[in-house]
């Protein structure tokens, strides 16, 4: 049994794989040179890699691809998709092909509102807390003006500050709610500094309160963090057209098209079964253009299906009706995004993916993300009520499956023109791979 590791962060990159190596894989060689591979001969890059983390052994690749011919509002992008799932990317660009020739996507921020707030248990008279909260709040402002300037100079800065009564949920709790515009930043390190000088305020003032008891002058603040949920930084993207001319499908007009579209949707609406994979299909194409841009898709996830239950149903992020012989497809989602700080500046495929997106503002890259995820909703649902999912999808994944079996380049030729004419599976792929080389 491997016995706990003491002072592993102070040991150098070939150390902890050594380490790694003798504890968990055998003193394997191979799988040493496995994690050595991916290492950037540019020793200055390399290390610039090695700093985003702690702990670092490697370099984790995904796919970078591109989605062209996206009509937004007017002007064509082509999108940045880092993402190892199959047929993405394609079926990405086939949609935003498909809508181009349809007058393209709309898309428009509605609010960029973000939001944190200061925890804290406070014993006493609620009234003198609320008194308190009034009389220091052009301190809390006064306070933080250090941290918020740059902000401000930029348009935005701190909206508003309430106190927020929670103690009919849970004893003694309430909260600082604080609202921020954060312009091109996503904003989480500048939230973060000023809820904590927010919460230093409050507590020193507390204390100075001549009215208050000595268990009301222990205010206790318990975290100053920002929320990741924020259901009015949202962003609105749809597309529509006449119904006949929806579907270049020649088993099924666009009438047939259009209403088993809105069905589909209508049945991700009511059933969470169905949202969950509906909506990770929403994900698919957002999470890929977020992790390109180097923004954080673990904060977006958490927020964008927090709003998907915001009426205590899990429900669809899309939305699709036909109205006067008019088709539209629509979604409004929660995303704080940032084009300035964070890996923005730092990670060169990121400043890369930016420059592909032409520079775009925060509000912009809010526009395009969402766009992304409309763009793969209807890709994935004009499969489903078509063809079926898994003809594109096992299409994209047969090369998966041939590389995964050290297919040559010649076997990789001879099995895409055998599955040209035949159905692909897993197992089908394998027998007539193994067929082929006896």
């Amino acid at each position: 049994m491997t016995k706990p590791v003491n002072g592993f962060s102070r040991l150098t990159k070939n150390e902890k794989i050594e380490w790694l190596a003798e504890h968990y894989l055998k003193s394997d060689q191979t799988a040493v040179s496995v994690l050595k591979q991916y290492w950037n001969e540019d020793d200055k890059l390399q290390k610039l890699h090695d700093e985003f983390i702690e702990n670092t052994v490697t370099n984790f690749y995904l796919p970078l691809g591109l989605a062209p011919n996206f009509l937004i509002n007017g002007k064509y992008f082509t999108l940045p998709m880092a993402i190892e799932e199959s047929s993405v990317v394609a079926a990405a660009s086939k949609a935003a092909k498909f809508w181009s020739e349809r007058g393209g996507f709309k898309a428009r921020v509605i609010n960029n509102k973000k939001i944190g707030q200061v925890h804290f248990l406070f014993r006493g008279d609620h009234e003198k807390l609320r008194k308190l909260f009034n009389e220091i709040e052009p301190k809390l402002y006064k306070a933080v003006e250090p941290i918020t300037r740059n902000m401000v100079k930029r348009g935005g800065g701190i909206l508003d500050i309430d106190l927020i009564d929670k103690t009919a949920d849970l004893e003694n709790y309430y909260q600082l709610f604080v609202n921020f515009d954060t312009r091109d930043s996503m904003g989480a390190n500048f939230i973060n500094s000023c809820l904590e000088k927010f919460a230093e305020v409050l507590q020193e003032e507390a204390k100075k309160q001549k009215n208050f008891t000595p268990e009301e002058k222990d205010l206790q603040i318990i975290m100053s963090i920002l929320s990741n949920f924020v259901p009015e930084c949202r962003v609105r993207a749809e597309v529509s057209c006449p119904v006949d001319e929806l579907c270049e499908d020649a088993s099924i007009s666009g009438k047939e098209f259009a209403e088993k579209f809105v069905q589909a949707v209508k049945i991700a609406e009511i059933e969470p079964y169905r949202a969950v994979t509906h909506n990770k299909g929403v994900m698919n194409g957002i999470d890929a253009v977020v992790l390109a841009t180097g923004n954080d898709f673990r904060a977006v996830e958490a927020g964008v299906h927090a709003y998907a239950s915001r009426n205590g149903n899990y429900t669809s992020l899309t939305h699709a009706n036909i109205e006067d012989g008019v088709f539209k497809f629509w979604m409004e989602i929660p995303l704080a995004l940032g084009t300035v700080g964070g890996l923005t500046s730092l990670h060169p495929l990121v400043k890369l993916a930016l420059d592909i997106l032409q520079r775009p503002s925060g509000k912009e890259l809010m526009e395009i993300v969402a766009v992304a995820g409309l763009a793969q909703n209807f890709a994935a649902l004009r499969s489903l009520i078509t063809t079926g999912i898994q003809q594109g999808h096992m299409k994209m994944h047969l090369m998966n499956i041939l590389n995964q079996h050290q297919a040559t380049e010649k076997e990789k030729a001879e099995m895409i023109e055998f599955f040209t004419h035949h159905t692909i599976t897993h197992s089908s792929v394998i027998e007539q791979l193994e067929k082929m080389r006896s």
